[in-house]
């Protein structure tokens, strides 16, 4: 069972005991107190719809003649003798990129400030047994020419090294066709405090063309969990007129995604690779937009290859951002077009309601661990405290219409039995019960259902917050991965036991059906617990001891008023 899967049958559960026991087994009544208990992303970009045989289709494959230029067709896939093939590094504080002169590629990309939990070293941009990826295609009709397999010329042929605080530098590939006047130049523009890189170009020898940029077939697996991790890999991207749209990539068929589109991302657990329209300080026109998305067969296991399509014409210099670097709420937010939302938080139904939470929770958090050099572990059981007292008032109010409604049970019994036989009167008198002794049948459940958004805003917090990953906390090695001990599932469901025996205990009257679920409810609760994130449990184990203090002075409160008078009923004829 997946891990949404396994958290919202424990939301239902929880949920069907919370409202189920209210409605179904109210509190019995005590006698002598009277208490119970298409096209238009081409046209858009400028392009006609985007050739199939890009996207990796088994069309017919005619000889191109791109450029009305055998020479430069018979020459693609290999590197002329006279340009040198070499390796140029580009080193910053945050990332060490790899580049080829063989089709202008990036072989290799390491996150320098974030470990690979797998394994040694730090996270990889670029996957073992995958191509190099950013190759380029140019597409005239229906010919392609690949240029990932020609040798371009690379200033500097040194590299860069760049320093946290120096300026912007550039990386520029040039291929020059031998024999006609082809050219076609990409650069790189380095900042070393960023994880985001300008991209610019230019593309002469041809009035207008299909460029297609390949952003290879997602990132290397970097956690401990790869089956986990595997089941979060997707491609994305966000179309003008149709929004954010995502695929997982073991679910992911051949296809071509018409434009226009405002950026296209790979993304897995904690990270994303991006290619945004654009540059920072520009903004895009209706040409600026990416014509669409070429998906087909990634060379490794359960994986697709992408690329990002928009039109260029000779003199235009195309400028767009490629993002590679970890899914920072912050980060992603201040790159605009909504990337924050790459890899969102919650199911596609129910994301304006938590949306608003998690903002609220990561600024929270945030501030905790920044503000008083708390450990996220600690910040953890801090808020699940705070959590307790804040919804103190809620859990007041209810607890107080629970014992209202006990306080009323034997009036509604006294109405339900003189006027069975006539339903209209009987919905008067109720309706007066209402009003005079402020019954409401679900006054104790509904402000106990606000803090659900918390709960799910918190489940999807923990097991995509990169800030979590890697985090240790006592003998947790990893507090956006399980408990490997199970000791916080086993503390959950026992606190949750405890919980539902006071409650049980504040009850006269035996109530076979409450202490069933009494004994079912925590086992169940540790099984689906048990393989999602531990600062989860961790969170919800604190929030539960914090409140068996709440739960023992409701028991005690309900204790004292079962020692009240009984109310009387005054019914008209």
């Amino acid at each position: 069972m997946k891990t949404e899967a396994r958290f919202l049958l424990a939301v239902s559960l929880m949920l069907a005991v919370l409202v189920g026991t209210n409605r179904l087994f109210p509190p019995p009544v005590v006698e002598d107190a009277g208490v119970a208990s298409d096209s238009a992303g081409a046209g858009t970009s400028g392009s006609s719809a985007l050739p199939r045989d890009v996207a990796g289709s088994t069309t017919n494959e005619a000889q191109p003649t791109v450029l009305a230029d055998q020479a430069l067709v018979q020459e693609a896939g290999q590197a002329p003798e006279v340009v040198p093939l070499v390796d140029v590094v580009v080193e910053g504080p945050r990332y060490r990129y790899r580049f080829t002169t063989l089709g202008a590629r990036l072989t290799s990309g390491e996150l320098l400030e974030f470990g690979a939990i797998n394994r040694d070293g730090p996270v990889q941009v670029v996957p073992d047994g995958a191509s190099p990826y950013l190759g380029s295609k140019v597409v005239v009709g229906q010919d392609t020419v690949d240029l990932s397999g020609v040798a371009f010329t690379v200033e500097p042929e040194e590299g860069l090294r760049l320093s946290s605080g120096d300026g912007p530098q550039t990386l520029a590939f040039v291929y020059e066709h031998p024999t006609s006047d082809f050219r076609f130049r990409v650069e790189y523009a380095f900042d070393p405090d960023e994880y985001t890189l300008g991209v610019s170009g230019s593309l002469s020898g041809v009035d207008r063309a299909l460029l297609v940029t390949d952003l290879g077939e997602g990132l290397a697996y970097a956690e401990a969990d790869s089956a986990l991790e595997q089941r979060s890999m997707a491609y994305v991207y966000n179309h003008l007129q149709d929004g954010i749209r995502s695929t997982l990539l073991d679910k992911a068929d051949v296809e071509v995604v018409e434009g226009p589109l405002i950026w296209a991302a790979l993304r897995s657990k904690f990270f994303v690779t991006a290619l945004l329209s654009g540059s920072a300080d520009e903004a895009v026109d209706d040409t600026g937009y990416l014509g669409g998305l070429l998906v087909r067969p990634g060379e490794l296991p359960e994986r697709v290859r992408i690329g990002a399509a928009r039109t260029v014409s000779e003199g235009e210099t195309y400028s767009y951002r490629l993002f590679m670097g970890p899914q920072q709420y912050a980060l992603l937010s201040s790159l605009g077009d909504d990337m924050e939302e790459v890899n969102p938080y919650g199911w596609r139904f129910f994301r304006p309601i938590i949306r608003p939470f998690v903002s609220i929770i990561m600024t929270v958090l945030t501030f905790l661990h920044t503000q008083f050099s708390m450990g996220y572990g600690w910040v953890l059981v801090v808020f699940g405290v705070m959590m307790r007292v804040v919804l103190f008032p809620l859990n007041h109010k209810a607890m107080k219409a629970q014992l209202r409604n006990m306080a009323v049970q034997p009036l509604v019994k006294q109405i339900q039995d003189k006027y069975k036989d006539k339903p209209e009167k009987l919905q008067k008198e109720m309706m007066k019960l209402y009003k005079d002794h402020g019954f409401n049948p679900l006054a104790g459940c509904l402000p106990m259902l606000l803090p659900w958004p918390v709960l799910i805003a918190l489940f999807f917090v923990f097991q995509n917050t990169i800030e979590l990953r890697g985090v240790p906390f006592l003998w947790l090695p990893d507090l956006s991965a399980k408990d490997p001990f199970y000791i916080l599932p086993v503390l959950l469901a026992i606190s949750m036991f405890l919980m539902q025996w006071i409650s049980l205990r504040s009850i006269d009257t035996d109530n076979p059906q409450m202490k069933m679920m009494m004994y079912i409810m925590p086992p169940m609760m540790l099984f689906i617990f048990m393989n999602l994130a531990s600062g989860l449990n961790l969170y919800y184990a604190t929030a539960n001891i914090a409140t068996l203090p709440q739960q023992i002075w409701i028991a005690r409160e309900r204790a004292r008023m079962k020692q009240g008078p009984p109310l009387t009923l005054t019914v008209s004829d």
